[in-house]
């Protein structure tokens, strides 16, 4: 019994132990007292630490395995729009628009999924992080992360995500070649305008306001151009404009990387006063 108090048992003395305390009130009370109640505690302490520990999931464990940190894992984790649900509602609206515009067979781009498919990865990026919005908030503002950090962490995570589920989108539209492609550089340069105005108007408003801004913009090409060809932003002197803004909202964005961590209307959580 003292070798078993101080793990010295080995097998099948061990398991033939094991199986007698089990049914012996008496013995368990021998050992018990034989027991050093100080690191019998720890011992407790120890196992409910274990017990109450929270299960990594795929796709943290994941990240996990090719080396990032584990509290970065999680952050990016539970980020919202990277769950089923999102991935599934994405999937959907470019599957319809994609065979909508095989279906009218535009002449010169399938004007319906250009115009849809840049707004996908602003709308997860708008998502993606927020009070209202992110169940994890609370964790996140509190976690030892620059602000600039986390909302470019879960950005990263949210464009790689849609801009590889537009891609696959794109494939099923081989006819019209890389004119399927015009969606790209806009979506970036949503996606950066849409960071950049965020440490002024907040996480979803900014995004709401770009998006906004993007539709108009279109609807007012559509009303206002000549012929059949291909609206302005999908053209190739709309595809240089595009990258100008990227590359322009990228570097005020860089610029602006402190405000993340000021205290605004946008990142404060004003229920209990802390700040991102």
């Amino acid at each position: 019994m003292r070798a078993y108090e101080r793990g010295e048992s080995t097998p099948p003395l061990l398991w033939s132990a094991d199986t007698h305390l089990a049914g012996c009130a008496e013995c368990r009370a021998r050992l018990a007292a034989l027991a050093d109640p100080v690191a019998l505690d720890a011992a407790w302490e120890r196992l409910d630490a274990e017990l109450d520990a929270p299960r990594p999931g795929f796709f943290e464990g994941l990240l996990v395995r090719l080396g990032m940190a584990g509290h970065t894992a999680r952050l990016l984790a539970a980020t919202p729009v990277l769950r089923r649900s999102w991935l599934l509602a994405v999937t959907a609206v470019l599957v319809m628009s994609a065979a909508a515009a095989d279906t009218l067979r535009a002449p010169d781009s399938p004007t319906l999924f250009l115009a849809l498919a840049p707004l996908l990865p602003l709308a997860g990026v708008a998502l993606a992080y927020g009070p209202a919005l992110d169940p994890t908030y609370e964790m996140a503002v509190v976690a030892p992360m620059h602000g600039f950090r986390l909302v470019l962490l879960r950005t990263v995570a949210v464009l790689a995500v849609g801009l590889g589920v537009n891609g696959l989108a794109t494939l099923a539209l081989p006819g019209y070649g890389l004119a399927a492609l015009a969606w790209l550089l806009p979506a970036l340069a949503l996606t950066a305008t849409g960071l950049a105005l965020m440490p002024r108007l907040g996480p979803v408003l900014a995004p709401a306001l770009t998006g906004g801004g993007w539709v108009v913009f279109l609807m007012v090409t559509v009303t206002t151009r000549h012929g059949d060809g291909p609206l302005p932003p999908f053209t190739a002197a709309g595809q240089g404009t595009a990258a100008a803004v990227a590359a322009l909202a990228t570097g005020l964005l860089f610029l602006l990387r402190n405000r993340f961590d000021s205290v605004t209307p946008a990142f404060t959580h004003h229920s209990h006063g802390s700040t991102l």
